[in-house]
Protein backbone atom coordinates (compact mmCIF):
# COMPACT_ATOMS: atom_id res chain seq x y z
CA UNK A 1 0.00 0.00 0.00
CA UNK A 2 1.27 3.34 -1.20
CA UNK A 3 1.30 5.94 1.65
CA UNK A 4 0.39 9.07 1.06
CA UNK A 5 1.97 12.41 0.03
CA UNK A 6 1.36 13.42 3.58
CA UNK A 7 2.62 11.10 5.42
CA UNK A 8 5.07 10.00 2.99
CA UNK A 9 6.59 13.89 3.89
CA UNK A 10 6.52 13.28 7.88
CA UNK A 11 8.31 9.79 7.26
CA UNK A 12 10.69 11.32 5.66
CA UNK A 13 11.56 14.28 7.47
CA UNK A 14 11.45 12.07 10.82
CA UNK A 15 14.24 9.98 9.21
CA UNK A 16 16.39 12.64 8.46
CA UNK A 17 15.90 13.65 11.74
CA UNK A 18 14.75 16.99 10.52
CA UNK A 19 12.48 18.80 12.80
CA UNK A 20 10.11 20.88 11.06
CA UNK A 21 11.66 23.57 11.81
CA UNK A 22 14.67 22.70 10.71
CA UNK A 23 13.16 21.78 7.09
CA UNK A 24 10.75 25.02 7.14
CA UNK A 25 14.80 26.11 7.16
CA UNK A 26 16.37 24.22 4.52
CA UNK A 27 13.33 24.78 2.56
CA UNK A 28 12.51 28.42 2.98
CA UNK A 29 8.65 27.37 3.25
CA UNK A 30 6.71 28.26 6.00
CA UNK A 31 6.20 25.92 9.41
CA UNK A 32 2.60 26.69 9.03
CA UNK A 33 2.85 25.58 6.02
CA UNK A 34 5.04 22.39 6.20
CA UNK A 35 2.78 21.41 9.06
CA UNK A 36 -0.47 21.57 6.75
CA UNK A 37 1.21 20.02 4.33
CA UNK A 38 2.11 17.07 6.61
CA UNK A 39 -1.77 16.86 8.48
CA UNK A 40 -2.75 16.35 4.97
CA UNK A 41 -4.76 19.96 5.18
CA UNK A 42 -2.97 21.28 2.06
CA UNK A 43 -1.36 20.09 -1.35
CA UNK A 44 2.48 21.76 -1.33
CA UNK A 45 2.55 23.00 -5.31
CA UNK A 46 4.67 21.27 -7.90
CA UNK A 47 8.16 23.69 -7.13
CA UNK A 48 7.63 23.17 -3.45
CA UNK A 49 7.38 19.31 -4.26
CA UNK A 50 10.25 19.47 -6.47
CA UNK A 51 12.32 21.64 -3.36
CA UNK A 52 11.24 18.97 -0.87
CA UNK A 53 12.20 16.34 -2.69
CA UNK A 54 15.63 17.34 -3.17
CA UNK A 55 15.85 18.82 0.18
CA UNK A 56 14.96 15.06 1.86
CA UNK A 57 16.72 13.16 -0.68
CA UNK A 58 13.78 11.23 -2.70
CA UNK A 59 13.28 10.62 -5.94
CA UNK A 60 10.15 13.51 -7.08
CA UNK A 61 8.08 10.97 -8.23
CA UNK A 62 8.15 8.95 -4.52
CA UNK A 63 6.20 11.78 -3.32
CA UNK A 64 3.88 12.60 -6.81
CA UNK A 65 2.97 8.95 -6.55
CA UNK A 66 1.28 9.87 -2.67
CA UNK A 67 -0.74 12.14 -4.46
CA UNK A 68 -4.56 11.32 -5.00
CA UNK A 69 -5.26 13.88 -7.50
CA UNK A 70 -9.27 12.97 -7.41
CA UNK A 71 -9.74 12.36 -3.97
CA UNK A 72 -7.72 15.71 -3.00
CA UNK A 73 -10.26 17.67 -5.36
CA UNK A 74 -8.02 18.80 -7.98
CA UNK A 75 -9.49 16.46 -10.86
Amino acid sequence: MKLKLHEQLKILRLEKSLSIEDLSKKTQVGIEKLTAYEKGDQIPSTQTILLLSTILEVPVSNLMDGLNIKASGLS
